[in-house]
């Protein structure tokens, strides 16, 4: 078993509260607008971590962090990508892929919107944990967490972060 933190469109700020929930995370998975390499460097001292790079993503962390990123995790076939959309209402690129090889988790960020629905017509769960950072129109800062065992996802826990722009102090 594999315990999963999955956050998404830091926006170059990476809220402290990230590292409270991940604490008992094995790996954490991040779909992108990722912002500052700095936010990919805190995450990766911390944990192991997966990335993709997304539309606001330039520079360092383009070429760091693929657009795709397929893998196993726990023998669950796992793909993130940062612009997927979600089921019916995917964008062509992803819906070619899912037609012709679909995995059984498809993970994607950009629309800072939390969203978790099965995917019927491909058989495969899709996730969105919306947006983390503080940079766009989300209200709240979200994220998710699981864990992965036999193929599975287990223990699905929607995190509220709290209000975009509210810094602690």
């Amino acid at each position: 078993m594999k315990r999963i933190g999955l956050l998404s469109d830091t926006h170059s700020y990476l809220d402290p509260k990230v590292f409270k929930y991940f604490e008992d995370c094995d790996e954490l998975w991040h779909g992108g607008d990722i912002g500052k390499m700095e936010v990919m460097t805190q995450l990766e001292a911390f944990k192991p971590t997966i990335a993709v790079h997304g539309n606001i993503d330039h520079g360092a962390v383009r070429r760091a962090y693929p657009r795709d990123q397929r893998f196993d995790c726990e023998g669950l076939d796992v793909w993130i990508t940062h612009i997927g959309g979600y089921p019916g209402k995917y964008n062509k690129r992803v819906y070619k892929e899912l037609s012709e090889n679909p995995p059984g988790l498809f993970i994607c960020g950009h629309s800072h919107i939390l969203k978790v629905m099965p995917d019927k017509q491909f058989g495969c769960l899709h996730m969105n944990p919306g947006a983390c950072g503080n940079t766009g129109f989300h209200q709240i800062k979200t994220l998710l967490r699981f864990s992965v065992e036999d193929g599975r996802v287990k223990d699905l826990e929607a995190i509220e972060l709290g209000i975009r722009g509210f810094i602690e102090g």
